[in-house]
């Protein structure tokens, strides 16, 4: 019997993921996405993937400017990840007033302060998988960040710390 999309995201949700927080900025306007889903793909050369909704405006963009940033968000951060996860979200900068950032110095995209590390990237393709696509990016620069924060987690549909209770708020 075929696994329903539903049971399919019910199950994957017992596994515990990094929440991240990519970034692209278009020249007019900035564009994020909170990403859980960020794999190591080498270390020489530096290469990550990470999955994007396919028909999603942060894909588009992203495959349109060639260039992004990634935070690894804290457990501090779960605000900002709600954010960045709702459909119909305004500009980045808006979801971002009052939390501190800095631009990535190739991408030029957004990095949050107090993130574990950022990352500045530059996409060398988009790989189509099913409803999503992989963006291979390869890692430019490293950003350093606050390597003792608690990581922001996401498990069982909710933002949770390492403790496995629910993030904290910043």
């Amino acid at each position: 019997m075929p696994v329903s999309p539903t049971e399919f995201t019910a199950a994957l949700g017992q596994h515990a993921s990094g929440v991240c927080l990519l970034t692209v900025r278009d020249g007019m306007d900035d564009v994020g996405t909170t990403v859980s889903s960020v794999v190591s793909v080498s270390a020489a050369p530096p290469l990550i993937a990470v999955g994007l909704v396919a028909a999603g405006y942060p894909a588009e963009v992203l495959e349109e400017v060639g260039r992004c940033g990634l935070t690894v968000l804290a457990a501090g951060h779960a605000i900002v990840a709600s954010r960045f996860s709702s459909a119909g979200r305004p500009s980045a900068r808006h979801l971002l007033e009052s939390v501190p950032w800095s631009r990535a110095p190739a991408s030029d995209a957004i990095v949050l302060d107090g993130g574990l590390v950022a990352l500045d990237c530059r996409l060398e393709r988009l790989v189509e998988a099913g409803d999503h696509v992989l963006a291979l990016l390869a890692v430019d620069d490293v950003l350093p960040g606050d390597p003792a924060a608690a990581p922001l987690l996401r498990h069982r549909g909710r933002y949770v710390d390492e403790t496995g209770r629910a993030a904290g708020r910043a």
